[in-house]
């Protein structure tokens, strides 16, 4: 072998710290647990809405920002308890979401 062949001279690109390396996989996981995660946020949104319909309301009288008020408190209570953990269906979506990319139904997985 040639020593010119050896020698360097191009610039060499850095190479990040290995905690700073991650798989593509890596980002399609996070991004099914982040979709799983916010469906269950949007069922818990839903199962809240249909609780509040449940209690008696004793000021009838409210106005439109009063009610946005409400609305947009509901909203987060229902993406700080899906965020928190919630019921733990997004561990099941997430898992379908799993076997299902790769190659078996849902059929199959259930």
């Amino acid at each position: 072998m040639d020593a010119a062949n050896l020698i360097l001279n191009t610039a060499v690109s850095p190479v990040g710290s290995p905690e700073n390396i991650r798989k593509p996989d890596d980002a399609v996981d996070a991004q099914k647990i982040k979709f799983a995660k916010d469906f269950e946020s949007i069922f818990i949104g839903k199962l809240l809405d249909e609780m509040k319909k449940t209690v008696v309301n004793w000021d009838d009288e409210k106005d439109g920002a009063s009610e946005q008020m409400d609305g947009i408190f509901w909203m987060h209570l229902a993406d700080e308890l899906g965020g928190k953990g919630g019921l733990g269906l997004w561990k099941d979506i997430y898992e379908s979401l799993k076997t299902t990319e790769n190659g078996a139904t849902l059929d199959e997985s259930l």
